[in-house]
C-alpha cells in the first residue's frame, strides 16, 4: 500500500489546487482553491479561455463580480471531478469587514446555486480567520452556509472558530514551519524540528486534540505543507489539503505510514477549556508574533493576487 492510500484509511484527502485537470490522478474527496491558485491556473494556456469567457460573458459588470464568476466557474468544473466539496474564497481585501464578507459569501453561494450545485453539501466558503471573519462565518453558518476558516495560525483563532460553530478550519502547517525556521536562522536544527516536533505539526495537533477532547464538531484540515513528513505526522487529522506535487510523492512511496492523531485518545487528555471574546482574542493574537505576522502576510499576499487577477481581466 502506498502512503497516499494508507493516509486515506484515517484522513480525508483534499487537493489544494486550481488546476482541476490534475485532480483525476490523485482522486481526492474534496478540493480547495484560493486567489493565488486561480491566478496561477489562468496563466496557463489551457485555462486562459475560462478567464476570457468570464470577461466576455459578464462585460460591464463590476470587476469583483466577474472575479467571483471566474472562481465559481473553476469551482463548478472541479465539482464534476470530485465526489465531495470545493472551497471558494471571498476577497481577502474585505477580511476586516464582517458585513461585506457575509454579502460576498452569499453572492458566491447564489452563483453556485444558479449552476445547480447543492451548496449545503458541496460548497465551503473560505474566509480569513480574523475576528471579523470569524463573526461573519458564525452568521453564515446560522444561515446554512458552511465555511472554511483559512489563514489560521494560532490556538486562539481555532478556539474562536470552534465557539462560532464554523464547519471547518485550515491551520497552515508549512507557513508556521517557515516562520520558526526563519526566526531561528543558523540555529535551526531540521532533524530536531521534524515529524511530530515540527512547529506547524505541533500547532495542528494541539488544535485537533482540543476539539476532540471537548467534542467540538468543527473539522480540522491541515494545510500548506512543505514536505510529506509533515503530512505523515498528521495522519489521522480529519482532513489534509495537499498540493498535486506532494500527492504524487505520497502515491509513489511505499514507506510505512502510522496513525498519528487519534480522536479517541484525545478524550483522556488533561486539557483546560478556553474561551475568547473580542478583546481577549485580539490580545492573544497580538501576543503570538508568528500568528500576527503570518495572518497579515497571508492577507496581503491574497489581496495582491486578487489585484493581479483584476489586471489580467482588464487586459482580456
Amino acid at each position: 500500500m502506498n502512503q497516499l492510500d494508507a493516509l486515506r484509511q484515517w484522513t480525508t484527502v483534499v487537493a489544494d489546487s486550481g488546476d482541476f485537470k490534475q485532480l483525476s490522478a490523485s482522486k481526492p474527496q474534496d478540493a480547495t482553491t484560493n486567489p493565488s491558485l486561480i491566478l496561477k491556473a489562468v496563466q496557463k494556456p489551457e485555462y486562459r479561455p475560462l478567464l476570457d469567457e468570464a470577461v466576455k460573458k459578464h462585460a460591464g459588470k463590476p470587476i469583483d463580480e466577474v472575479i467571483d464568476r471566474l472562481l465559481v466557474r473553476f469551482g463548478t468544473e472541479i465539482l464534476t471531478l470530485i465526489p465531495g466539496r470545493v472551497s471558494t474564497e471571498v476577497d481577502a481585501r474585505i477580511s476586516f469587514d464582517t458585513a461585506a464578507t457575509i454579502a460576498r459569501a452569499e453572492r458566491i453561494v447564489a452563483m453556485y446555486r444558479a449552476e445547480g450545485i447543492d451548496t449545503g453539501k458541496r460548497l465551503l466558503v473560505k474566509v480569513a480567520s480574523t475576528w471579523e471573519g470569524i463573526q461573519a462565518a458564525k452568521a453564515l453558518e446560522q444561515k446554512g452556509i458552511h465555511t472554511n476558516l483559512t489563514l489560521l495560525f494560532s490556538f486562539a483563532q481555532a478556539v474562536a472558530c470552534g465557539e462560532a460553530g464554523v464547519k471547518l478550519i485550515s491551520p497552515f502547517v508549512g507557513r508556521i514551519y517557515d516562520w520558526y525556521k526563519k526566526s531561528a536562522g543558523a540555529k535551526w536544527d531540521e532533524a530536531a524540528n521534524a515529524g511530530a516536533n515540527d512547529p506547524g505539526v505541533k500547532s495542528v495537533t494541539e488544535i485537533f486534540n482540543y476539539y476532540k477532547h471537548f467534542g467540538i464538531q468543527t473539522e480540522v484540515m491541515g494545510a500548506s505543507f512543505r514536505n510529506t513528513g509533515q503530512i505523515a505526522a498528521l495522519a489521522g487529522c480529519d482532513l489534509l489539503t495537499i498540493s498535486p506535487e506532494l500527492l504524487a510523492e505520497l502515491a509513489a512511496s511505499n514507506e510505512p505510514l502510522k496513525h498519528a492523531l487519534d480522536a479517541s485518545a484525545a478524550k483522556s487528555l488533561d486539557i483546560p477549556k478556553k474561551s475568547f471574546d473580542e478583546a481577549s482574542f485580539r490580545f492573544a493574537l497580538n501576543e503570538d508574533a508568528m500568528a500576527t505576522e503570518k495572518l497579515a502576510e497571508g492577507i496581503r499576499a491574497f489581496a495582491a493576487d486578487a489585484v493581479k487577477l483584476e489586471k489580467l481581466m482588464g487586459a482580456a
